[in-house]
């Protein structure tokens, strides 16, 4: 009788833990279910009121001029006036605009690329005296306003004759950005050398380790540079307005503000124009968007 009370005792000890065990279980599916929704609904609340801007400006570019200044604004155009868009292109010669920053950005795009792999790879790969302290020099300059350089830099390409040209905005691009150089460098750090030394034993010699071991699994970084250097380059203002004079030679960006000075207070024309503009960066992004943030959280510290 000892024995079969203890055995039933057991078995109702068994069950009450198996019973607070599942009810535990539950309760973690439900909390984690909670915290998934509220996680989801903060960040469609907050990307909803990032897309208010990209919302509104779409929703002005087809309106009449009358309905911009309607109180309390529509946020639906009745009826919708695609004539605005027609309108940019009349007004100033936006498609010269588009060709001559898809020109910059082209080349620019190409010469980070080029020069951000070579001193990457040396940084990482190749081993020389003071490497370390001219890499630590190199990430120096990141804390060097551009504000600061501005004069010193105009005065140089004033002195070559470039003023006026697009060299000033494309050949700086092929002496590499610290910033795309260290995270290139971080992300070759991290492959292992053994492949370095396997591709040596075959003939290789150090550019073609670079460019047919290294570079092709350096895509996640190298996709930064491009996105980077593409919205950079894309929506730059200062470095054209400064270094371009001919209305021919313009971008996109001084492009835009000589037309507000045309349109005045149409904002509808104006917001017509905007929109075009920012349609490229945005395609860019969504079709590199999972190989971009893979790429940034991929970026190791080491070394």
């Amino acid at each position: 009788m000892t024995e079969s009370a203890t055995a039933v005792a057991r078995s109702a000890a068994s069950r009450i833990r198996e019973t607070r065990k599942g009810s535990w279980l539950r309760r973690r599916q439900i909390t984690q279910a909670a915290s998934s929704i509220m996680a989801h609904m903060v960040m469609i609340s907050l990307s909803t009121i990032f897309l208010v801007p990209l919302f509104w400006m779409l929703s002005t570019s087809l309106k009449t001029v009358a309905q911009t200044w309607v109180f309390p604004p529509r946020w639906i155009p009745a009826p919708f006036k695609w004539d605005n868009y027609a309108q940019v292109f009349s007004l100033v010669p936006f498609w010269s605009f588009v060709r001559n920053t898809l020109v910059i950005v082209l080349w620019s795009t190409l010469g980070q690329l080029w020069s951000t792999s070579l001193v990457a790879y040396g940084f990482a790969r190749l081993r020389f005296p003071a490497r370390d302290a001219l890499f630590m020099l190199m990430i120096a300059t990141l804390m060097i306003p551009y504000q600061v350089t501005l004069i010193p830099t105009f005065i140089l390409f004033k002195t070559l004759g470039w003023i006026n040209t697009y060299l000033p905005l494309i050949v700086p691009a092929f002496t590499g950005g610290a910033f795309f150089i260290f995270l290139v460098r971080q992300y070759m750090m991290t492959i292992p050398i053994d492949l370095d030394e396997a591709a040596r034993m075959d003939g290789c010699g150090y550019l073609q380790v670079l460019y047919r071991i290294l570079l092709p699994l350096c895509k996640p970084p190298l996709t930064i540079v491009v996105v980077y250097t593409f919205m950079g380059t894309w929506n730059d203002f200062l470095g054209p307005l400064i270094y371009l004079n001919d209305v021919d030679k313009y971008t996109i960006g001084i492009g835009l503000s000589l037309f507000r000075g045309r349109v005045g207070t149409n904002w509808n024309v104006l917001m017509a124009a905007a929109l075009m503009a920012v349609i490229p960066s945005l395609v860019l992004y969504f079709v590199a968007q999972r190989r971009l943030i893979g790429g940034i959280a991929s970026v190791g510290l080491k070394g």
